[in-house]
Order: C-alpha cells, then structure tokens, then sequence
C-alpha cells in the first residue's frame, strides 16, 4: 500500500490529486488494474470531478456548504459536525482503472481530495491490484 499526503489550507478545499497518482503509476511501473484509494478521516472524502476549470470545485464546495451549513442545530459538540456529514455525502473510498500505464479517466475528470475540516495534514490509501488483459 502507498500513501498519498496531502496538506490542506483551508477549512473547505479541493486538491486535484490526478499529477500525484499519473506519477505514482508511472514510477511504480503499474500497466493495468484497479488503483483503490480510501481516506481514513471522517470529515474529508474523495470524489472524481471535472479538473479543467476550477470553477467546478469551487461550485461544488458552496453548494456544499448551502446544503449543509457549518453553523445549524447540530448536536456534535466539536464544531465540525457539518464536515463529517459533508464527508458521508461524498465518499471515503474511489476506484480508478489503469489502463496501458495510464489513469483511465475521462477527458475532463480528474481525482479530488475533499477537505472540509481544515487546515490539516490528511493521508490517502492507495493500493493498486494488477490484472492481465
């Protein structure tokens, strides 16, 4: 298993992690399988997206945060309640292909680490499981 550090800014953020995995591949020399990524923290998650225009991320965080607002009636003491259903909603856990070396993702998709209690020191699993084709 490799991990994947990532270092947020602030307390809501999307960090494109597709560089960092195209890298982890090539270097690893992995040609075709499944990569699993899983984030082992409860108020972050991990979604596939479009990664050309960072508009897109941004919209996808405000909305986030209208739906789910930081300050409600929430009975989790701690002040990041809002983070861990936000987390619930996007997911801890990603499947991406690998293909001839190469992530087998969509023209305009890229790979999100979803930050939603930061500024944080955050890790991310990565396992990759080879097949032949």
């Amino acid at each position: 298993m490799e991990i994947i550090r990532v270092t947020t800014r602030r307390r809501q953020e999307m960090v494109d992690l597709t560089p960092r995995l195209a890298r982890l591949v090539e270097e690893k020399g992995w040609r075709e399988g499944v990569l699993y990524l899983f984030c082992p923290h409860t108020t972050a998650g991990l979604c596939i997206n479009e990664s050309y225009d960072p508009a897109v991320a941004e919209d996808i965080l405000h909305h986030l945060e209208q739906l789910v607002p930081p300050n409600s009636n929430y009975r989790h003491a701690e002040g990041n309640a809002d983070a861990h259903i936000k987390s619930c909603l996007v997911g801890v856990h990603l499947v991406v292909l690998v293909r001839e070396g190469k992530l087998a993702l969509g023209t305009w998709q890229g790979v999100f680490f979803s930050e939603f209690d930061g500024p944080r020191e955050r890790k991310v699993w990565v396992k990759m499981v080879s097949t032949s084709e």
